[in-house]
């Protein structure tokens, strides 16, 4: 899948239609808007070219959304891993893959578990300046003893992180239209 072509092939757009939850149709725009950020014509973009997606360049956990994208660590991606990453936010994406992808990016150190270092990270990212360090502990502190139903274990597991979001929109939260 080189960039050098203009369009995809049948069997790719097959191919990567099973891989995500995009359409036909959204795969070809997909596709087009890769070819843009593809400015060296290399077949793959730094992460940081998704500050091109609207979405994406406002989010104040953009720089976790880039961490969970870079799979192998490389800071790049391919057409293929983008569809991948991306379908993630599409309309028809599962309330589960969804759920995952959050979890993961809250999961600052990547241990399964979201603990209170995880937490201070993230809820830094989210409010800045704007709160001090002992009101961000004590939301953190909250925010545990408040998930933390299943193991009383002092963090955040995936299962009492699902449990937790039961009544919040986040189909809402994480679709993007494309």
């Amino acid at each position: 899948m080189g960039s050098q072509q203009s369009a995809l092939e049948p069997e790719e757009l097959a191919e990567l239609g099973k891989i995500s939850t995009f359409s036909t149709e959204e795969i070809n725009r997909l596709y087009r808007r890769f070819q843009f950020l593809d400015k060296e014509n290399m077949g793959r973009i730094a992460l940081e070219e998704l500050h091109a997606i609207p979405e994406l360049a406002v989010n104040p956990l953009a720089q976790r959304i880039h961490a969970v994208f870079d799979l192998d660590n490389r800071n790049e991606i391919n057409f293929r891993q983008f569809v991948s990453v991306l379908s993630v936010f599409a309309k028809g994406a599962k309330r589960e893959q969804k759920l995952n992808f959050a979890f993961r990016v809250y999961d600052v150190d990547g241990d399964g578990l979201l603990d209170t270092s995880d937490l201070t990270h993230i809820v830094k990212l989210m409010v800045g300046s704007n709160f001090s360090d002992d009101e961000i502990a004590k939301m953190v502190h909250q925010t545990i003893l408040d998930a933390d139903t299943l193991d009383h274990d002092g963090a955040i597991s995936f299962a009492e992180f699902k449990r937790s979001m039961f009544n919040a929109d986040i189909e809402a939260a994480l679709t993007i239209q494309f």
